[in-house]
């Protein structure tokens, strides 16, 4: 039975309040929802910043990378990493300043690190998160080694991760707008009729 709309916008209501006051206060206030314990969470927080802080232990070998590329990212990405129904992952050096660019792990990510991350959340595409922590090492050095940035008897973790230098590390700027740097306002924020 559907609810009635009242009912359902009186729920919009308090998820959004909820949102606004913070998942603690929502729960004292509304008896709704359970806190969320540091273990509950750690499946959740695996993004990992571009210095490196949360790469998990392990490493994977460019050998071992390339017979899992083979086996998930080659259909989409190319056996070469050419491209195909996927990003083309190889070449494109030199190009960034020209009218084509071509944006590659190799030309245009600035930190290895961040291709760990994004293999590990997002691929394969059919299948994310499905890959261990060892696969995703070795596809990450596999696709580095397609780009020329490791060897073929490379052993990945998060050490050389953090410590290869891409080749675009320095080609990003800072974002100019002053909206991008404002400090995010959690408590006491002002109201619009103080701000003007």
């Amino acid at each position: 039975m559907p609810m009635p709309r009242m009912s359902q916008a009186w729920r919009v209501a308090l998820l959004l309040a909820s949102a606004a006051i913070g998942p603690a206060q929502a729960q004292a206030r509304y008896g709704i929802g359970q806190t969320v314990s540091p273990a509950q969470l750690r499946p959740w927080d695996i993004d990992v910043a571009p210095d490196g802080r949360n790469l998990p232990r392990g490493s994977g070998t460019v050998a071992q990378g390339k017979a899992i590329y083979m086996a998930q990212c080659a259909s989409c990405h190319g056996e070469q990493g050419q491209g195909g129904l996927g990003d083309k992952l190889v070449g494109g050096a030199g190009t960034l300043a020209t009218s084509t660019p071509v944006k590659t792990v190799g030309s245009f990510w600035p930190y290895a690190t961040t291709l760990f991350d994004y293999v590990r959340r997002a691929m394969p595409l059919n299948s994310p998160q499905s890959l261990s922590d060892t696969e995703v090492y070795a596809v990450s050095g596999y696709v580095l080694h397609l780009n020329g940035l490791l060897s073929e008897g490379a052993v990945v973790d998060a050490k050389v991760l953090t410590d290869l230098k891409m080749p675009n590390r320095n080609g990003f700027v800072g974002d100019p707008r002053p909206d991008v740097h404002s400090a995010s306002c959690l408590r006491e924020c002002p109201t619009a009729e103080a701000a003007h």
